[in-house]
């Protein structure tokens, strides 16, 4: 169609093979939209159109993405407040007009409907990363990694150590919303089982608090490895290690004393890991 559809937070250009979403930038619009900036919608990746009223004079053009099809969508698994919903396209009342005509076209474009067999919509691109309340998590588009954070990890994560999960040793992501009750993101399809295990215990699994691991960062970021998942690519040749900052490793040897003198880390596992962070200096 070729043509532009400005609304609250968000500007449409209809394609004639795809919908090109640009988030407007803003203290109002959603941090998530922000951060994802835009994002291209091929019409086969939507399986239908609707047009809805609004709150205070508004209405909704939304697009309905096909099940599989986006993995965004299928990393968030519904936790998605409705105003942070990037396929909604919030619009004044008295364009509700205008609005109803490019639904009504979008449709008529429409061919596809389903699940899909693979994502049709880019996932964000890496490196990514964010803080969680007991780690940094990372990622570089081949392989995952958790850094444990001495204030807040437990000590089954300290005795596990820092960790590192190419992304063929894995089947999927579990996301749980930072914004309800025990949030956080946990790798799936290890060789150990740890879906029993507390996200809070486990080494494939970090968790989220007041002000860590918000949605607009860590959601793009279980996007982008569910994409790299799905995909399977190759397993990176690993870096050389790089020397780490003295005091940061002193910090982390005096954690595990406390451990240790807690009778949470035993002797021969204190020994074991001082001896492993004062080989990384």
């Amino acid at each position: 169609m070729g043509d532009v559809l400005a609304g609250f937070h968000a500007v449409w250009e209809f394609e004639s093979d795809s919908v090109l979403i640009r988030y407007e930038r803003g203290i109002r619009t959603p941090k998530l939209f922000q951060a994802l900036g835009e994002r291209r919608i091929p019409l086969s990746a939507v399986e239908g159109v609707t047009l809805s009223p609004g709150k205070r004079g508004t209405v909704v053009l939304r697009l309905l993405p096909r099940a599989g099809a986006d993995p965004l969508m299928e990393a968030a698994a519904g936790q998605l407040k409705e105003g942070s919903d990037p396929y909604r396209l919030v619009l004044p009342a008295e364009r509700e007009t205008l609005a109803e005509y490019y639904a009504d076209e979008l449709k008529g474009l429409l061919t596809e409907s389903g699940s899909t067999d693979r994502y049709l919509v880019a996932a964000p691109e890496a490196p990514l990363s964010f803080k969680a309340y007991d780690g940094k998590a990372s990622f570089d588009g081949t392989a995952v990694q958790f850094r444990w954070s001495w204030t807040g990890a437990s000590s089954a994560k300290w005795k596990a150590g820092d960790q590192s999960f190419p992304v063929t040793e894995l089947s999927g992501v579990e996301w749980r919303s930072p914004e309800v009750f025990e949030g956080h993101l946990r790798l799936v399809g290890r060789s150990v089982e740890s879906a029993a295990v507390q996200p809070d215990q486990d080494p494939a699994a970090v968790v989220f608090g007041l002000g860590y691991g918000p949605v607009h960062e860590s959601l793009p970021f279980a996007a982008a490895v569910l994409a790299a998942v799905r995909t399977r690519g190759p397993v990176p040749v690993a870096p050389a290690p790089s020397r780490r900052d003295p005091a940061d490793i002193a910090e982390r040897i005096r954690h595990l004393g406390e451990l240790h003198q807690a009778g949470l880390v035993t002797d021969e596992e204190f020994s074991s890991k001082k001896a492993e962070l004062l080989a990384e200096l």
